[in-house]
């Protein structure tokens, strides 16, 4: 592995402590999940000041050279290349931001991270268990710091609620229901895409929106212990191809602790845009958590006071200076986004890499993503052979 402070080059900005080092970023793909990325890197330039390192968009890599040319100048890279590799060689580039399509993971992902470079990579980490956790112990091997991108983790709400389960205030966990619906291949005229096609994606609203919420369960509760499925797709032929992977799914689990959970994805949901919900019922109360109204929690702690006889839910508005990440923020009730939570997820790589500290527990590491990828194909064999399936992990 080189030296990490070869990419760290004092810049001129002027913060509160003084000389801020930039770090270089080069970037797989461009267009929805690297757009959010982008916004997020220029963002934190403002938002965290002083921010732990200076992101410096050094270079941006794709298929299509005047598609991705473009892209290097509408959102201010110094260069692109239509070969990722080049990002590799480049001793300016520090984080190695993998934004690319699922199949597209695996060897750019531990390329990078044998060439020294600290690494984001959007989930779902490998199209399956086997790539995923390929990934994990080949990056794992070379020291660099390393997040797999589960950006919910990142949503105020959820950090308070997570602390709500540190502290006390939420007992054991008895029941975690989660969905994450949307609606955008209803029509079945949509046109097929990469993400419809398995050899690319690996699978459908499983991997796409279920791995979110699979994750969530794991951050939220524990680890899963047992699954059984249902998996299907209702549209098999689109404009463009065939599609072999899942528009919906479900599943019942078991957890270590004895808890009990539901999941369910799907993409054909009507009037469904982008409808990410999950309930947690604890030995002391149930918090609720939707991420179109993702500054709110919905809180009922039984035998609350006072007002004993009025026991119920509350709204819970996440935007006060106390709340996570708000110092970084405007004042209470002025809120915040869904591309926020990005500015949270490579502001705390930043804030890894700075600092030399773990990514985890708040940050989703390779392993966490290597995790999810298994209860995904556990869900795929529960649903396959009609069984309940054990979800066993592998370790290094």
């Amino acid at each position: 592995m080189s030296d990490s402070t070869s990419f760290f080059n004092q810049g001129n900005a002027k913060g509160a402590a003084g000389s801020i080092p930039e770090i270089g970023i080069g970037m797989l793909g461009y267009a929805f999940m690297g757009r959010a990325h982008i916004n997020a890197l220029k963002k934190i330039a403002y938002t965290y000041w002083p921010p732990p390192l200076m992101p410096r968009l050094v270079a941006v890599a794709g298929r299509s050279e005047s598609a991705v040319s473009e892209a290097a100048h509408r959102y201010g890279f110094e260069r692109s290349t239509t070969d990722w590799r080049d990002l590799l060689e480049d001793p300016s580039i520090g984080i190695f931001d993998n934004t690319g399509p699922n199949n597209q993971h695996l060897e750019p992902t531990i390329a990078a991270a044998r060439a020294g470079k600290h690494l984001i990579c959007e989930k779902p980490l490998g199209r399956t268990a086997d790539e995923a956790y390929e990934v994990w112990s080949e990056v794992e091997k070379t020291g660099v710091k390393a997040m797999t991108a589960f950006n919910y983790r990142f949503f105020p709400a959820v950090r308070l609620i997570k602390t709500l389960f540190e502290d006390g205030t939420l007992g054991e966990v008895r029941h975690f229901r989660a969905r994450y619906h949307q609606e955008w291949l209803v029509d079945p005229e949509s046109p097929t895409s990469w993400r419809l096609d398995k050899s690319i994606a690996g699978s459908g609203a499983l991997g796409d929106l279920g791995s979110h919420i699979i994750d969530l369960a794991r951050y939220l509760v524990g680890e899963p212990q047992t699954v059984s499925a249902n998996m299907h797709t209702f549209t098999k032929e689109r404009p463009g191809g065939h599609v072999d992977v899942d528009d919906a799914f479900d599943a019942m689990l078991t957890f270590e602790n004895g808890a009990l959970g539901v999941l369910e994805a799907t993409r054909v949901a009507p009037g469904r845009k982008n409808h990410m919900r999950f309930e947690i019922s604890t030995t002391t109360g149930t918090v609720i958590f939707d991420q179109e109204r993702m500054n709110e929690i919905e809180l009922h702690l039984a035998g609350s006071e006072p007002a004993a006889n009025a026991q119920g839910f509350r709204t819970v508005l996440v935007s006060e200076a106390y709340h996570p990440y708000w110092e970084h923020w405007w004042p209470h009730g002025h809120m915040i986004g869904w591309e926020d939570s990005f500015v949270h997820e490579l502001g705390h790589l930043l804030e890894s890499i700075a600092t030399d500290s773990p990514v985890g527990p708040h940050g989703a590491t390779m392993e966490d993503g290597y995790r999810v990828a298994e209860i995904v194909d556990a869900i795929v064999r529960a649903s396959e052979t009609g069984t309940r399936q054990d979800i066993l992990f592998r370790s290094l």
